[in-house]
């Protein structure tokens, strides 16, 4: 059988996971299938395309709660912002991959779509609602992303407790707030962390509809 495009994009996320986005290259792609990086192009032109296709991967098993279930508005968004983040954590710099892109297709609406369903239910007009939609989808990207960066598994993690001396260094000379912020700006307990993000940005939005 001849290679087929899925083929080139679970190839892509196992160089992915190997080396992080640095390290994802048309070459190694065709390296993890034996073939020639020439093949590759028949079904991406370039690496951005491949990229695009991986970001769709990435995301094309987040579970969509349905209506069925009876959860309201917000319940559903945490659900969804869970799942997002669930398989983003999944691939190693999967936040920072799918981050880059701009991919218009079916996996991408299909999370889209519920997101902005609750939000136009709870009573925001459809331009609150794709804002606070927007701004849901940047809070999990930036979060995960920052909570790859950390991961002490990969070779390149940043040492965070060698940041934090410098940083209190610094904020002790001219910067009080940042200062007493410190222990939340290098909380490590990402789950509970991630939690009360989602929880002030719907608190935002059920303020909005109730306009407050």
């Amino acid at each position: 059988m001849g290679l087929e495009r899925d083929d080139v994009v679970r190839a892509a996320i196992d160089v992915l996971d190997k080396g992080g986005l640095e390290g994802l290259t048309m070459r190694k792609v065709a390296a993890e299938l034996n073939i020639r990086a020439p093949s590759i192009y028949w079904h991406f032109p370039n690496k951005h395309a491949l990229i695009d296709g991986i970001a769709d991967a990435l995301i094309a098993n987040v579970r969509i709660p349905d209506k069925a279930e009876g959860l309201t508005w917000q319940e559903r968004l945490q659900a969804i912002a869970r799942e997002l983040r669930r398989c983003l954590l999944a691939h190693r710099d999967g936040a920072r991959l799918f981050a880059g892109t701009y991919v218009v297709t079916d996996n991408v609406l299909r999370v889209a779509e519920p997101m902005l369903a609750a939000l136009s239910e709870a009573g925001l007009s459809p331009e609150e609602a794709a804002t606070g939609s927007f701004t849901l989808l940047y809070m999990v990207l930036g979060f995960t992303a920052e909570e790859q960066a950390l991961d002490p598994t990969v070779p390149e993690a940043l040492d965070l407790a060698t940041r934090r001396d410098a940083f209190e260094q610094l904020a002790a000379t001219r910067y009080p707030y940042l200062l007493r912020a410190a222990a939340q700006i290098f909380d490590t307990n990402f789950d509970a962390r991630f939690e009360a993000s989602i929880d002030l940005i719907i608190r935002g939005a059920a303020a909005e509809r109730a306009g407050t």
